[in-house]
């Protein structure tokens, strides 16, 4: 069944990446200050962001520019979802909520010690409610993403899915992400691996 890669957005080494082309560039800028001028600039209005961890502000900001002009109105909200994969898992903010541990165990970053946490963030700020996965890989598995995808579109379950890869632990990080839809439209390149390796 034919499926598209509509959107694309790439974040790393303080780049933003959309649909091949790069849109913002802000180099020696550290971590949580890069994310929150991706929110500034992005976003509108969004207190929880602020609360949030890295991860979760990261997959979050990319999805404000993955779905930039690429709207998700036409859809029921269960029709759409969320498939990531990283390597980390949530292991940055485990490491910070297990130093909290020996005095006050901090209950804002117990909620953050799952790496699905973000999906949760992404799918309440979208109101989506479709199939969603997070897989832990030692990197990027294009092929099997793309597989993954392509049988949940073909299958009914979803008819358009944001996928791709959301890694940070400490200062490392990166964000690739992709808008897949079975209908034709935005940047409508067909999907396959070697499309998204090309994106990526």
């Amino acid at each position: 069944m034919n499926a598209y890669i509509t959107s694309s957005c790439v974040i790393r080494n303080n780049t933003v990446i959309k649909n091949g082309q790069s849109i913002l560039e802000a180099p020696g800028t550290v971590l949580p200050e890069f994310l929150r001028s991706l929110y500034d600039r992005f976003s509108g209005q969004y207190p929880k962001f602020h609360k949030m961890d890295l991860l979760s502000k990261l997959g979050w900001a990319a999805v404000e520019i993955l779905l930039q002009n690429m709207p998700l109105e036409g859809y029921a909200p269960e029709d759409t979802g969320v498939v990531l994969a990283n390597t980390s898992s949530s292991l940055d903010t485990d490491e910070r909520y297990y130093e909290t541990v020996s005095e006050i165990a901090s209950p804002a970053l117990f909620v953050y010690t799952l790496p699905n946490i973000v999906i949760g963030e992404i799918s309440i700020r979208h109101r989506l409610k479709g199939e969603n996965a997070f897989f832990i890989a030692e990197g990027f598995d294009i092929p099997f993403i793309t597989g993954y995808v392509q049988q949940l579109l073909d299958t009914g379950a979803v008819q358009a899915c944001i996928c791709g890869w959301l890694e940070q632990y400490h200062d490392q990080y990166e964000a690739a992400l992709y808008l897949v839809e079975k209908q034709e439209r935005g940047m409508a390149k067909p999907l396959s691996a070697a499309e998204i390796q090309k994106l990526y």
